[in-house]
């Protein structure tokens, strides 16, 4: 997962920011917790936002759209279904009104279920009709903005959590319904049963502030083991 980090000045200030951000916080998980320690030792050059490269540019709405589609597809499913939303929109995800403007029969037609379609039309519809404001949205706490939007038919924690990490890289998230996490937190911590998400976040409380990178280290443990 994306993990949050200074984003000030020239480029070359941007990376050496986010290169002293970066040693803070692996140094900060591997005196926290053993088992990210063996998990970071492990990969020396990861970087947490790499897989971000493989992504269309994504804002509150864009990351909420890339989560719902996402909901019970595999990653390779998912990304099936963006190339066909964008096709939609000459070649880049929606806005809230591009959406609204659009027969919700061509979003069906891209692999989109009628629930998703039905929760996107909902959401642009609050982000176009006033109802609900993206600057507001962007500045709110993770447990309000999680909160605000839950509110919505079709949108759950992981949802929002997924795109409190994308699109405004927050540094402080977990996905503890994400069961390719609990599978990892499984392995990585060699339980004999698959974790409960209260288990998952249990073992996460060591990891805060920095629980998005934690759970970064995870997941790359999970699809790329050393």
């Amino acid at each position: 997962m994306v993990t949050g980090t200074p984003d000030e000045g020239g480029l070359g200030d941007r990376d050496a920011s986010r290169a002293a951000w970066l040693q803070q916080t692996r140094s900060y998980l591997r005196n926290a917790d053993p088992v990210l320690a063996r998990l970071i030792d492990d990969r020396p050059d990861f970087d947490p936002r790499a897989w971000m490269a493989l992504l269309p540019p994504m804002d509150l709405y864009g990351a909420l759209l890339f989560q719902i589609t996402g909901q019970q597809l595999s990653v390779a499913a998912t990304r099936r279904t963006l190339a066909r939303i964008e096709a939609l929109f000459d070649g880049h995800l929606p806005t809230p009104a591009e959406l609204l403007g659009v027969d919700p029969g061509k979003l069906r037609e891209a692999g989109l279920s009628w629930r998703k379609v039905s929760t996107l039309r909902d959401l642009a519809e609050r982000l176009t009709d006033g109802r609900l404001n993206p600057d507001v949205l962007n500045s709110l706490p993770d447990d309000e903005l999680i909160a605000e939007l839950t509110a919505i038919p079709g949108i759950g924690p992981w949802t929002v959590q997924g795109a409190l990490i994308i699109a405004l890289q927050r540094e402080d998230v977990v996905l503890p319904g994400d069961l390719a996490l609990r599978k990892a937190v499984q392995a990585a911590y060699q339980l004999d049963h698959l974790p409960t998400q209260q288990e998952v976040l249990a073992i996460a409380e060591k990891w805060r502030p920095y629980r998005s990178l934690a759970t970064s280290y995870l997941f790359s443990a999970a699809c790329e083991p050393t």
